[in-house]
């Protein structure tokens, strides 16, 4: 699917950010969805033929797919532009194929940026004749247009994110930790005992943190989130959870405005 051009108008950027709420609660069965046989694709922000108006966006990222595509089957040659695109596999393996001559297999614990800048092709496959895959697609909106375009690829061991948070996408890349983006945004992500108090504290004021449960179950300032539950925060500088049972989290710390 093209990306679309994107509005960088100011008012465009204020209307949306003070009209939304500053806390959002995204439940699993609130995402859109589609099952095309070959791909069954739950989408927690307007996506293709889904469109809720409420679900545009969580400033500066505009997808977050769960996408579980089937054996030997995959996305064909199709074009992005003018977007940061992030590929987290949580089980079997995804092959990516581009323009810019990358070929590579990415699997779980690794994590894939692809930054389209003026226009890539890409296509990807299960890389599986038997098995599915099941990964993440996150789409986040860049800093800047019409950038050379970039592939960066890292493998981390889940051990890393045992009871702590692990970086996987920043701003520097490896010169902080993760896969370089073009925009000030930073992906995180934990996997948490049971009954463990656990806190993140943002890099930035102005950014907000959209929180995603992979596996397992949280509290969430407070509040019950289980898995492929969502909960936006825009209004504090930190985040406390507390894990009812083991779980999985990624958290998205992107600007509001940009």
């Amino acid at each position: 699917m093209k990306t679309k051009p994107y509005i960088f108008g100011i008012l465009f950027i204020l209307v949306s950010f003070t009209s939304m709420s500053q806390t959002l609660f995204h439940p699993a069965a609130s995402r859109g969805h589609a099952d095309h046989g070959w791909l069954n694709t739950h989408h927690s922000f307007s996506f293709a033929s889904w469109h809720n108006p409420e679900r545009m966006h969580f400033g500066a990222l505009r997808v977050l797919n769960d996408d579980q595509v089937a054996a030997g089957r995959g996305f064909g040659r199709h074009p992005h532009d003018n977007m940061e695109i992030i590929s987290i596999p949580l089980s079997g393996s995804l092959r990516h194929e581009d323009s810019m001559g990358n070929v590579a297999v990415i699997e779980q614990g690794d994590v894939q940026i692809m930054s389209a800048g003026t226009g890539v092709i890409h296509a990807e496959h299960n890389h599986s004749d038997e098995e599915g895959v099941d990964f993440l697609q996150i789409w986040i909106f860049p800093n800047a247009r019409d950038l050379k375009p970039r592939y960066d690829q890292q493998s981390f061991s889940l051990e890393d994110e045992r009871n702590q948070w692990k970086c996987v996408v920043s701003p520097l890349g490896m010169e902080d930790d993760g896969v370089q983006i073009h925009q000030n945004a930073w992906l995180h992500l934990g996997t948490w005992s049971e009954s463990k108090n656990f806190r993140y504290t943002k890099k930035r004021s102005e950014n907000g943190v959209y929180a995603f449960v992979l596996e397992g179950s949280v509290q969430l300032q407070g509040e019950s989130l289980g898995p492929r539950d969502a909960m936006g925060i825009i209004d504090s500088d930190t985040l406390d959870f507390a894990s009812s049972a083991e779980a999985r989290v990624l958290l998205l710390e992107v600007p509001m405005q940009w």
